[in-house]
């Protein structure tokens, strides 16, 4: 089972090199890029059931592709943490790309390559067991996600794209300067191996590792949107494209996901002086970048903006959550992050829709006001496909009650309201804060007026949040008394319904999804047992003469 981890990478990697070959062949695109994340989604499960039911919580499976020695090979290993994060991109990334069949993936040649581009350096991030594959797979990622901004061309997506290009630019030279003195404290750039000797580190040489993991902390919480370095994120998540956006939800946790695996290895409890290292300010930035978002969502109208704001409030909740390294609230932390990313998606793409309804509202109202029927040529030029022809499709019964119901169930998954998922993880974070224990790196003495802190702010959030949309809702939903009836295509509810689906069986399944998150946040708590894993996986024995003579 272990040769099946490099299978999230290989997949995306070889549909990209294939629909490069085939050209311009669109249809040939679309076909391979469903085969492959379909596959990627089957393979996600497999491991998934794998780490699941192989006894132990802290299972890791461990892949040297290139079949060197730890730590000097590269070296892949799934545990539960980044298994639940294949899970969740191959989710996301199969509802994004059915939506973006009904128009999207039309508006420009490269979509279906960049796209299987983006899906490799997610997959190696979360695969990856060391800092310089880390770095590899992170400008994968965000190469292709450049393009992917850039879908559809207009001029505000070139200057959000720019923007967009610069800050990662400058969070990626900031990866380089603190790897490169991780590695010149260490001389190792092996996770795990590197966790093993920061725990016998000289003391004299701590300053120097605590710098280094500074530096590309920020590079990492730049990504994860964290105040006040998250200018760049509304502007940019806003001008993508609908399947983009939502795609780009989980891109954001990818650096959450890198703090939250790299701190839990390297400075847990038996570190040493460098125990707990920084959680601290990881506290302090998350409330802050909560704080922020949901006060601006007070001063937002479009819901594109809003979603984009909901998605710096989840970051902010995580960022606050997983620092005070108590598995309880981790593993309330890691089941909202799965309920808010998929709700957030879910947005993105609904979004669009609502905004179509809305510019079918005001081509109406301006043909009625000039005293003609509504014709097609006020649409908005992007409403059209190559041949000319209008492609916003066959109205389906009660478009607009789906459309409500649908903005409706995000309101409650992203504001944490009851009965669904996004009130389970919102509730478990609330239970942990009202009972602490054991909270790592904080201090006996600050952990009660921490953690009422963070109680108040995720109750505040979560009101904000639910005021916000719901004003939002009733301008698009209420206010207008004749709109005419969106035309929407049923691949385009699909996906919707799916992600909102899948956020139901979060809430029916809630209580072994926790079972789960608690048994990953024990995991991580325990690094010792990925340190094992991984140190103590052995290549494969070459063969010898008298093998090749037999097969002769």
């Amino acid at each position: 089972m272990t040769s099946l981890m490099v299978a999230p990478i290989l997949l995306p990697m070889l549909a990209a090199v294939l629909m490069l070959a085939a050209q311009h062949r669109r249809r040939w695109h679309l076909a391979i890029n469903l085969v492959a994340t379909t596959a990627s989604l089957g393979v996600a499960l497999m491991l998934l059931h794998w780490v699941k039911h192989n006894g132990a919580p802290g299972a890791v499976g461990v892949y040297l592709p290139g079949n060197w020695n730890v730590p000097f090979g590269i070296v892949l290993a799934a545990d539960r943490l980044s298994v639940l994060m294949l899970v969740l991109t191959a989710v996301v990334a199969l509802a994004s790309l059915v939506f973006a069949i009904a128009r999207w993936d039309r508006a420009g040649v490269y979509f279906h390559p960049l796209f299987q581009l983006q899906l490799m350096g997610l997959n190696g991030v979360f695969l990856t067991a060391d800092l310089f594959n880390l770095f590899v797979f992170f400008e994968v990622m965000l190469s292709a996600s450049y393009g992917l901004l850039l879908h559809g061309s207009g001029r505000w997506r070139v200057r959000a794209g720019l923007h967009y290009l610069v800050i990662n630019l400058a969070a990626s030279s900031l990866f380089l300067v603190g790897v490169s003195m991780l590695y010149g404290v260490t001389g190792t750039l092996n996770m795990a191996d590197m966790a093993q000797r920061i725990a016998v580190l000289p003391a004299e040489d701590r300053g120097l590792l605590h710098a280094g993991a500074a530096i590309l902390a920020i590079a990492f919480l730049t990504k994860a949107a964290m105040w006040p370095l998250n200018f760049w994120l509304v502007p940019a998540y806003t001008a993508a494209s609908a399947p983009v956006g939502a795609l780009f939800a989980i891109m954001t946790k990818v650096g959450l996901y890198t703090v939250l695996r790299l701190w839990s290895l390297m400075f847990p409890a038996g570190a040493g002086d460098s125990a707990y290292f920084g959680g601290r300010w990881l506290l302090l930035a998350g409330i802050a970048t909560l704080a922020v978002a949901a006060l601006s969502m007070l001063a937002s109208q479009k819901i594109d903006r809003l979603a984009a704001l909901a998605v710096v409030v989840s970051s902010g909740t995580l960022m606050a959550a997983i620092s005070f390294g108590q598995p309880g609230l981790t593993a309330g932390a890691l089941f909202y992050l799965l309920s808010s990313t998929l709700a957030l998606a879910a947005l993105f793409l609904l979004a669009e829709l609502i905004e179509r309804s809305r510019q079918i509202q005001a081509g109406a109202e301006k043909a009625e006001a000039r005293g003609l029927a509504f014709p097609v040529e006020d649409l908005e030029p992007s409403e059209f496909d190559d041949a000319g022809e209008a492609i916003t499709g066959r109205a389906i019964p009660a478009a607009m009650a789906f459309l409500g119901v649908s903005f409706i169930a995000c309101t409650l998954l992203v504001a944490g309201m009851p009965p669904l998922s996004g009130f389970v993880g919102k509730f478990s974070m609330l239970v942990a804060l009202i009972h602490p224990q054991g909270l790592g790196g904080l201090g006996v003495a600050d952990t009660p007026r921490q953690a009422w802190l963070l109680l108040g702010l995720l109750i505040v959030s979560g009101l904000l949040s639910l005021w916000s949309l719901t004003g939002a809702g009733v301008r698009y939903f209420w206010t207008p008394l004749h709109r005419p009836a969106p035309h929407l295509k049923i691949i385009e509810c699909a996906p919707i319904a799916g992600l909102l689906l899948a956020c139901v069986l979060l809430t029916v399944h809630a209580e072994a999804v926790l079972r789960y998150t608690r048994a990953t946040a024990e995991a991580l708590q325990t690094p010792s047992l990925y340190i094992e894993a991984v140190m103590t996986t052995q290549p494969k024995p070459q063969p010898t003469d008298a093998d090749v003579g037999v097969l002769q």
